[in-house]
């Protein structure tokens, strides 16, 4: 199934938003998708087990330790590590999911969606946020363009 724009723009209506998989480097691109998120009023909360602090935010292990809890998840992580997180945001009553993909792999396995889909979890299958930000860079409008002449950007 598809993503559609609908469901992007559902999960981007959510004003608190677990970011799993961001990276301690602060070079990483994770790291700027934190900051820009942050910058436009989204309570980011971060979420990687092997770090405590995040651009001076508490960072949590798992999204089940996030207090107070979170509707959405970002997932930043590899496909074999998002079959399980997608597992804890279902403990964690998480019901809707993104998982990142830009350039290279990203973060969709078949799995983890199919999951999702069992468990009634709204999934973003691919894409990158900020393609879908109003005023985003010129770069990653760009993205967004080549998509529609590819076929490959949501349909409304």
């Amino acid at each position: 199934m598809a993503t559609t724009r609908a469901q992007i723009d559902q999960f981007l209506s959510h004003h608190r938003i677990a970011l799993v998989g961001v990276s301690r480097n602060p070079q990483d691109f994770s790291r700027a998708v934190f900051r820009e998120l942050s910058a436009r009023g989204y309570d980011v909360v971060p979420v990687n087990p092997l770090t405590e602090n995040v651009e001076g935010q508490a960072c949590f292990p798992r999204v089940q330790a996030v207090n107070p809890p979170v509707e959405a998840a970002l997932l930043m992580t590899s496909p074999l590590e998002t079959e399980r997180v997608v597992r804890d945001c279902a403990d964690a009553g998480i019901r809707e999911v993104w998982m990142h993909k830009g350039g290279g792999q990203g973060s969709v396995g078949q799995s983890a969606v199919a999951f999702c889909h069992e468990h009634q979890i709204g999934v973003v299958e691919g894409h990158c946020p900020f393609m879908f930000l109003p005023n985003t860079q010129w770069f990653h409008r760009a993205h967004g363009f080549v998509l529609k002449l590819v076929g490959g950007f949501p349909a409304a």
